[in-house]
């Protein structure tokens, strides 16, 4: 659905707000798929203001080596990955690569992640003091040890983590939810009391490939998180039950899993995303971006509609909008 460049009166249709930001279009690239925001513009092509903001890759407090090798597989549809989280630690961040990025292009959200509440808050607060946009909580990770999945799937620890967070800064902070969980609704929830402005739904899910002549684990932390196509339904169908518990507060979602596509981008916000997140699809095609906006362009003439805001939340289930 579409591929040719969005023009400029094209483009004030994909613009939206985001939890007080200025997006130039809803996508969003995802934590983990674009280093810290650097790696995609070197690419021929390629420009930041084909989105609405970039997520930089999981920073913790101190440097980590990150896991074992093997850390990626590709998977019928997707990939496993367990990165681990291997970053230079928040002050670095910080000091040495925030002021190579260009503000003026694009949205950056620094992803917060951490193996305590204490360590949260504290790269909380180092992003807090930096232009920084936004802060993105990892609470959702499925491929460190420690951390990450065990406070993603407890609502009472999510909970802790986002109003601990919530207490040392004033800036935007997105919540970043595990579908490895009972009910991702009530997990949404508590967020929302506890102070959360936005939700990024899903991470990955929990996955595992195995060498069967070795009958070994091939990922060497033995499970990693599943991204890609494959994990697509699952994801919509996250949005959609948190989007019931987002609509009444006003809480927007950056829905993401398996966008490859102008249709896959708008199934999310139809479902109830305010924006999108693309991640795994750039490994096919890191020019996927206008790609999309254009088919999103092209959806929204075709339906009369004059601001990608007015598809959010416009799922029609038994002859009757969600939303009404």
């Amino acid at each position: 659905m579409g591929g040719q460049a969005v023009n400029q009166d094209d483009k004030r249709a994909l613009e939206l707000e985001f939890c007080g930001m200025r997006f130039a279009t809803p996508l969003v690239l995802l934590s983990g798929c674009v280093g810290f925001g650097e790696e995609y513009t070197r690419v021929e092509g390629f420009s930041n203001r084909d989105v609405g903001a970039v997520c930089l890759k999981g920073t913790t407090l101190n440097p980590r080596l990150g896991n074992a090798p093997h850390r990626v597989i590709e998977t019928p549809m997707g990939m496993i990955n367990a990165i681990g989280l291997q970053n230079p630690g928040a002050h670095h961040v910080v000091r040495e690569i925030l002021p190579r990025l260009d503000f003026s292009e694009t949205r950056f959200i620094a992803n917060v992640s951490g193996s305590t509440v204490e360590e949260y808050v504290e790269v909380t607060r180092i992003f807090n003091d930096s232009p920084i946009d936004a802060m993105e909580i990892n609470i959702s990770c499925p491929n460190v040890k420690e951390g990450g999945v065990q406070f993603g799937n407890d609502p009472a620890m999510s909970a802790r983590v986002v109003a601990a967070c919530r207490a040392v800064t004033d800036k935007p902070l997105i919540t970043k939810l595990s579908p490895n969980q009972t009910d991702i609704a009530e997990n949404a929830r508590r967020c929302i009391e506890a102070g959360t402005d936005a939700f990024a739904v899903i991470n990955t899910l929990t996955g595992m490939a195995i060498d069967i002549e070795q009958r070994t684990p091939i990922i060497g932390n033995n499970q990693g998180g599943l991204s890609g196509p494959a994990i697509k339904p699952i994801a919509v169908l996250k949005v959609h039950q948190v989007y019931q518990v987002c609509r009444a507060h006003g809480v927007p979602i950056i829905g993401q899993g398996g966008v490859c596509s102008a249709e896959d981008a708008l199934e999310f916000l139809i479902a109830g995303a305010t924006a999108v997140g693309v991640g795994t699809g750039l490994f096919y095609d890191p020019l996927l971006c206008p790609k999309i906006n254009a088919g999103i362009v092209a959806y929204l003439k075709r339906h009369g509609l004059s601001e990608v805001a007015q598809l959010t939340g416009t799922l029609v289930l038994n002859g009757q909008s969600v939303c009404a």
